[in-house]
């Protein structure tokens, strides 16, 4: 019987093909600078922020964070809209675009390759690599994550 150690191993080896065999190859995989993705990404935990706030959680100067919040609005990846609560205030959320450029901007596999791979699995052994690499993930324990870099 194998130990965790060994197991771990092979499994990095399995990962490793896994990436090289359906990594994006479609080019610049993110089409957002750092400081966009920072203010989209941010606004998806929250919800719908003023700018004011946005730029306080963000530790940014609320000019930088405006000018950002503009640029992401022409691109229509964003939109303003009155506080229902307090209709003096106006909240900046995510379009559906939005939404749709962070997941793009988050995929890291090929997803049409690794479908049409998954497709050749038999639906039991489909089915058992997503609930095994699922149980894998919530297996690590919180504070491992927080001590990586």
């Amino acid at each position: 019987m194998s130990d965790a150690r060994e197991d771990a191993q092979r499994y990095e080896e399995l990962f490793q093909a896994v990436y090289l065999l359906f990594h994006r190859r479609d080019g610049k995989r993110s089409e957002l600078p750092n400081a966009s993705r920072a203010v989209l990404t941010h606004l998806e935990r929250t919800g719908p922020l003023t700018v004011t706030e946005a730029a306080r959680h963000l530790d940014r100067a609320q000019s930088v964070v405006s000018e950002i919040v503009d640029g992401l609005e022409r691109r229509g990846l964003l939109e303003r809209e009155r506080d229902p609560a307090d209709r003096r205030r106006t909240l900046v959320w995510l379009t559906d675009d939005g939404l749709a450029c962070l997941r793009r901007d988050r995929d890291v596999l090929g997803i049409d390759a690794l479908a049409d791979a998954l497709a050749r699995l038999d639906p039991a052994d489909r089915a058992g690599l997503l609930t095994t690499t699922a149980a894998l993930v919530a297996a690590v324990d919180t504070r491992d994550r927080e001590d990586r870099p």
